[in-house]
């Protein structure tokens, strides 16, 4: 199989194709980190789980790996950076080729969701929650993941 055969068109793709109970893995992928989230089996509620620091991609997509199988996760929802007047540019492109090679190494199915606002909503709320600068730092990818992952399961059911 050709990684682009692993790139499916939509969540609600991906959560057929994984079928019922599959568990789905939320991304925000950032330029220093990646947060991560995972659905329960229902796919109806996503809790965030680790912030993993951007390095090699090996290294990351071992870690990606290693955390799919401890939560049982079958697939993948990557927040995709569209520009705000929804076209691709080039953090896009950059997206996609990192889920590309991603999918190489760990042969499972991907979707993106518009993660347009994601990051400023989740600080939105987080300022709301009076966090300080250092805990919304130290968890806004994460939260963001799931902030995206929550946003596709809303849209699959």
């Amino acid at each position: 199989m050709s990684p682009k055969d692993f790139i499916l068109e939509s969540p609600s793709a991906l959560a057929r194709h994984l079928g019922a109970g599959a568990r789905l893995m939320g991304v925000d992928l950032g330029a220093k980190t990646i947060g991560l989230a995972v659905s329960d089996a229902g796919q109806r509620v996503a809790s965030s789980i680790v912030t993993l620091k951007r390095v090699k991609l090996a290294v990351n997509a071992g870690e990606i790996d290693a955390i799919m199988r401890e939560r049982s996760a079958g697939g993948l929802v990557i927040g995709f950076p569209l520009n705000m007047d929804g076209t691709e540019g080039p953090r896009a492109q950059a997206t996609r080729d990192w889920a590309l090679a991603l999918v190489e190494r760990i042969e499972r199915p991907v979707a993106f969701w518009d993660e347009r606002m994601s990051t400023m909503a989740v600080e939105r709320m987080m300022l709301e929650a009076d966090l300080t600068r250092k805990r919304r730092a130290e968890k806004v990818d994460e939260a963001a993941a799931a902030y995206i992952l929550q946003s596709a399961l809303d849209a699959i059911n």
